[in-house]
């Protein structure tokens, strides 16, 4: 039991918020920043933001199903060791859609998912998704809060009740920080999750020895959630893609160059192909000990060492935190649009709704509630695959106009060059042409050049490489 969480505050734990980001700021990220100006490399500079939106995209997608084990449990392994190679496809499709989704998001410059959705598709089926969107980030929201509770639960006996407050309190709170302190915060337990994940899965091969037939009977003991698998990987990640879009979106948005954006997607996806896949070969090796627990995965934890699985069970906890926060924040960031004031009231109102409906018990919401929302997902796979296609074109041609206001920008303040009436007519101009809002689009590009002026990076250097026009100079 946590005594401690039964009189924490909303105000004590936004102070502890505050204090946990600036503790994180000043060591970690400062720590990135110092290394920064000592390497002074623009590859160092594209990298981390790359690394940010990637990061937060995983923080997004491994909530409490994927970390726990739970999710891997009834859609895969319930279908035996064939339902690894299932695990394994549904982490190619990680890939391929997590670079879509962040890469549309940046293009639009969105600020939520209805400013992407009402220029990809008609308005009868953007209002569809618009309403899928809006009730799968609540339900799964709650499952999300649900899991909370039986995280702390299975691991210190704190009543479920307990846990999912605590979480919801948290989530609250967070929402009081800027944007860009809550994707640093969203990113900053994606690694350690990673190496944990990993490391568990070295721990349980290396040296072990297991009965692979005895393993897939024991797991064809589960019942699956679907009834063959080549469905349930179709359903599970057209879940997967109702969590992240909304917050796929927004995290692209915060990006005005297009090809960072697309390598975070690209890496966030690919990062959480290789937790599923590590995930599911472990949970298999242990599928007769750990197939009727909620979380799975910390049991697992729990026999390597007890020490490790309390680091474990704050791990997915923090995961848990990261999805939860992201499906009420895109949530309340579409019904309150850019003011935040708004934003903040509805976050109160919907995180107080899914704690209510959080009650229904975890391993139980996850088998009933997510393949209903799976099969409401297709759709929006079909219409983030024609997007994709239909505007990949346009897509690199908005990449290279916003290269050359960069490069136009960055030109500006070259004490070396100089910058015409004619180069300011084209700034213009290019900016006027762009898909995004020309005023908005015209100041992040400042800023990013201003960013690049600040750092250490040689500027002629990082435009030969970083922006390069290929032969497709704007006009």
């Amino acid at each position: 039991m946590l005594p401690f969480l039964t009189f924490l505050s909303p105000a004590c734990i936004a102070l502890f918020c505050n204090t946990l980001y600036n503790d994180i700021s000043q060591s970690h990220f400062h720590g990135y920043n110092l290394l920064f100006r000592i390497i002074q490399s623009e590859v160092v500079f594209m990298k981390r933001e790359s690394m940010r939106i990637g990061l937060a995209y995983v923080g997004v997608i491994v909530g409490a199903g994927l970390s726990s084990g739970q999710d891997l449990l009834q859609y895969f392994l319930s279908f035996g060791s064939i339902g690894i190679l299932g695990a394994l496809a549904l982490g190619i499709l990680n890939i391929l859609f997590g670079r879509i989704m962040v890469t549309l998001g940046s293009y639009y410059q969105a600020n939520s998912h209805q400013e992407v959705l009402e220029k990809i598709t008609t308005p009868l089926v953007n209002r569809v998704i618009d309403g899928t969107l809006i009730l799968s980030n609540f339900v799964m929201g709650f499952v999300m809060v649900a899991g909370a509770g039986a995280n702390l639960h299975q691991q210190f006996s704190v009543p479920s009740w307990a846990g999912a407050l605590f979480c919801s309190v948290l989530i609250v709170a967070v929402s009081f920080l800027n944007f860009e302190k809550i994707t640093q915060v969203l990113g900053v337990f994606t690694p350690v999750i990673v190496a944990m994940i990993f490391g568990i899965t070295l721990y349980t091969f290396i040296g072990g020895s297991y009965d692979f037939t005895a393993l897939d009977v024991a797991a064809k003991t589960i019942t699956p959630a679907m009834p063959a698998l080549w469905l349930s990987v179709i359903n599970y990640f057209a879940l997967c893609a109702l969590t992240g879009v909304s917050m796929a979106f927004v995290l692209g948005g915060s990006v005005v160059r297009i090809g960072i954006a697309e390598k975070g997607g690209l890496l966030g996806g690919t990062m959480i192909g290789f937790v599923i896949s590590c995930a599911a070969a472990t949970l298999f090796a242990h599928i007769d000990k750990v197939k009727d627990v909620e979380i799975p995965m910390l049991m697992i934890v729990h026999d390597i060492h007890p020490v490790l699985s309390v680091i474990y069970a704050f791990i997915i906890f923090a995961l848990i935190f990261n999805t939860a926060f992201s499906l009420f924040y895109a949530t309340a960031r579409r019904f309150a649009g850019s003011d935040t004031r708004k934003m903040r009231l509805w976050m109160i109102g919907i995180v107080a709704a899914g704690y209510a409906c959080s009650f229904g018990g975890f391993r139980a919401l996850v088998g009933h509630m997510y393949p209903i929302l799976g099969y409401m997902g297709l759709l929006l796979l079909l219409v983030l695959l024609l997007a994709w296609l239909r505007n990949h074109r346009d897509i690199v041609d908005e990449m290279f106009l916003r290269r050359k206001m960069i490069r136009l920008h960055l030109k500006k303040h070259d004490e070396t060059q100089e910058f015409t009436a004619k180069d300011q007519k084209l700034f213009d101009r290019l900016g006027e042409k762009s898909i995004a809002d020309t005023d908005a689009l015209q100041q992040d590009i400042k800023d990013y050049a201003k960013e690049i002026i600040q750092s250490p990076v040689d500027t002629d250097s990082f435009v030969k490489k970083e922006l390069p026009m290929k032969g497709n100079e704007p006009k």
